[in-house]
């Protein structure tokens, strides 16, 4: 519906409502959900808490684009963050709070299943201009400092992490956390620590709100491990390499640079520039076989893409239509690009089998995504996704996994009506649309748009909303 309302059938889970009653994050109201924009530590709504947030550190000038929200409840931080042409990706596991990911998505708001544990976030290092946790109860001081570890990972050089809630200003809330001061100060000393310990500097704290800030290149930090190894520098890996990858207790060392002014990796436009700008790592030829003329070719190749699928399916320019869009198979974001004036966001996958590991470009270029395989089914719920877009993604998955097996994940994360293009070789679409016919999608294949001689074509679908038949008594 909006990122105020959501109908209560879609998501039919009342825990929170009584859980978090004080707090502002959702009411009841008859046959629908009201998301107020509260929060634990901002009963005054995340809009105000944000404006809180945006006097500390600039959230206005371009250079924060993209962020991530670790435990996120319902997600009202990236929701709010949206009408600043933040983006953010939100995650929060399937916990106690029963189906705030699912409300999220509701809401139209990025969001993931997700928890930090022992393995990486799903996601490129050097992703996202910010983090932030509001009272998200992960342990950051616990276990070697290892989840805020994986943080440094993820954010950009000169990226900032902002914390509320435990422990923060402790000594205003520590009977309402029912917690001791000296507890409360332990922990705070103990993150204070492992962020010393990652290079990073406090930038602010001021009352609920404490902010650090990532060192925009580890030349300083390389030499204080020449007394100090804890955490060591991690030795040489590939930074980005992140599903069903361990996290180490161990600093992801930062692109080297020539000079203290240089920013680690390369400095990025700021938003929007950054989005048609050469993100660094295809300039600097990290990116294997990828060039800047590749991007600039890909760029226009979308371009005229979109467009076309625009006159073939004309709900796609119609604000209100489509809201969540997710790209299986979305290479340097060319798509998402096309369509950021759209009231639409994409959720850009790079598949984990992809020859070239093209996310961390998608994330340079102001735009959020993760890493899947589409042999495993997605960290999402059922009916979160209102179209699909999966270029050469059979032919991809070809020998890898069954076809069947793929429309079948498809067919459970899109929304009743939804739309799906798929775009491959004729006779690949040929058996694709005899499966998805088996689905109740009413589907049609289209020529390219370079014309009809084009051995490569396009699948439109729409799938249908039905239900199973009620069962009759005997």
């Amino acid at each position: 519906m909006s990122r105020d309302l959501a109908w209560y059938a879609n998501v039919p889970h009342k825990e929170l409502t009584v859980e978090k009653a004080v707090q502002n994050w959702i009411r009841f109201e008859g046959d629908r959900f009201r998301f107020p924009g509260g929060g634990t530590m901002f009963p005054n709504g995340a809009d105000a808490y944000i404006d809180d947030i945006g006097k500390l550190i600039n959230l206005k000038d371009g250079s924060i684009r993209t962020a991530i929200d670790t435990g996120c409840g319902v997600a009202s931080w990236g929701a709010y963050l949206l009408s600043r042409n933040i983006l953010a990706i939100s995650f929060a596991p399937r916990d106690t709070h029963e189906a705030q990911v699912q409300f999220a998505l509701e809401r139209g708001v990025p969001a993931l299943i997700g928890v930090i544990a022992s393995k990486r976030l799903p996601y490129p290092s050097r992703a996202f201009d910010m983090a932030h946790c509001s009272r998200c109860l992960i342990p950051w001081g616990e276990y070697d400092g290892t989840y805020l570890i994986e943080v440094d990972r993820v954010l950009r050089p000169g990226g900032y992490w902002i914390l509320s809630g435990p422990p923060i200003h402790w000594r205003k809330y520590w009977k309402g956390w029912e917690r001791t001061k000296e507890d409360l100060n332990a922990e705070q000393t103990k993150i204070e620590k492992v962020a010393r310990s990652l290079c990073w500097k406090k930038f602010v704290e001021k009352d609920d709100i404490a902010i650090w800030q990532k060192p925009y290149n580890h030349l300083q930090c390389k030499e204080l491990r020449k007394t100090s190894k804890n955490p060591p520098m991690c030795p040489a890996q590939d930074p980005d390499r992140a599903w069903y990858t361990e996290i180490e207790t161990c600093l992801t060392s930062l692109p080297e640079v020539s000079s203290e002014e240089k920013v680690a990796g390369g400095q990025l436009e700021k938003w929007p520039k950054r989005l048609h700008a050469i993100p660094p790592r295809i300039s600097r030829g990290t990116v294997n076989g990828v060039t800047s003329d590749t991007f600039n070719k890909d760029s226009q190749l979308w371009k005229r893409r979109v467009s076309y699928y625009k006159t073939v399916n004309n709900q796609l320019g119609q604000p209100g239509r489509y809201r969540n869009l997710l790209d299986m198979n979305a290479y340097l974001g060319g798509f998402a690009a096309n369509l950021v004036d759209d009231p639409v966001w994409v959720m850009n996958i790079v598949p984990a089998e992809a020859k070239v590991k093209t996310l961390g470009v998608i994330y340079e270029r102001g735009l959020i995504g993760t890493y899947q395989s589409w042999c495993e089914a997605m960290s999402t719920y059922p009916r979160t996704y209102d179209l699909i877009h999966a270029d050469s993604v059979f032919t991809l998955y070809k020998d890898r996994c069954e076809m069947e097996d793929i429309l079948l994940e498809m067919d459970r994360i899109l929304r009743p009506e939804g739309s799906v293009i798929i775009r491959d070789d004729v006779d690949t679409l040929i058996k694709v649309k005899r499966i998805t016919d088996g689905l109740n999608w009413d589907s049609q294949i289209v020529d390219h748009e370079d014309g009809p001689l084009e051995r490569e074509k396009l699948l439109f679908a729409v799938k249908s909303y039905w239900t199973a038949p009620s069962i009759q008594e005997s």
